[in-house]
């Protein structure tokens, strides 16, 4: 029997923690990212509430807040904290649940395409809609990005989009505080060094 190899879509700049909100991919194609804003509680930048909820083990009764989420079986390939750090909770080579009820119109196949967690890779930044992000997490989002077109040919900075966009009536993130200028134009310098 033949030994399967070992996943490899794990990016060394990252603390890895793994997540069983994840499946196999249904096919190898990887061509989206969307980026994604998250805080827990709501507003607070610190703590191990994010990591908790997306291995399964965030408690209801730490906040009123948890109480509404702590069924939610999600995750996100990586999170990028204030600080920087990253967080990887699932290899990139798999299927991390992070887009939800979501669509895009992909003007490369000229169609409207659903099931984006089959596609893409999901970044969450630790953030909300009205606070400016870091420079330390726009620098690691252009590194890890770059990493990510590397890995997977199809996907290009024509191809990053929010979870706003690709559900616009039940997500904002990641908000009005993303400057996508600064990022593209980080992410274009860099790409050409």
């Amino acid at each position: 029997m033949e030994e399967k190899q070992p996943l490899s879509g794990w990016w060394e700049g990252a603390r890895h923690v793994i997540s069983p909100n994840c499946d196999a991919r249904p096919s190898d194609e990887v061509s989206l990212l969307i980026l994604h804003a998250i805080s827990l509680p709501p507003g607070v930048f610190s703590g191990d509430a994010i990591e908790a909820l997306f291995t399964n083990q965030l408690v209801a009764d730490e906040h009123p807040f948890f109480a509404e989420i702590t069924h939610l079986r999600v995750s996100a390939h990586l999170l990028i904290r204030r600080d920087g750090e990253c967080v990887q909770f699932v290899d990139t080579d798999q299927r991390a649940w992070h887009a939800g009820r979501s669509c895009w119109w992909d003007a490369h196949q000229l169609k409207r395409r659903t099931a984006l967690n089959s596609f893409s890779v999901g970044i969450e930044l630790e953030g909300d809609d009205i606070t400016p992000y870091t420079k330390a997490q726009y620098n690691a989002l252009v590194k890890v990005t770059i990493w990510l077109m590397a890995r997977y040919p199809r996907l290009n900075s024509r191809r990053i989009t929010s979870h706003a966009h690709v559900a616009p009536l039940r997500k904002t993130d990641p908000g009005p505080a993303f400057d996508w200028v600064y990022f593209q134009q980080r992410l274009t310098s860099q790409a050409e060094k």
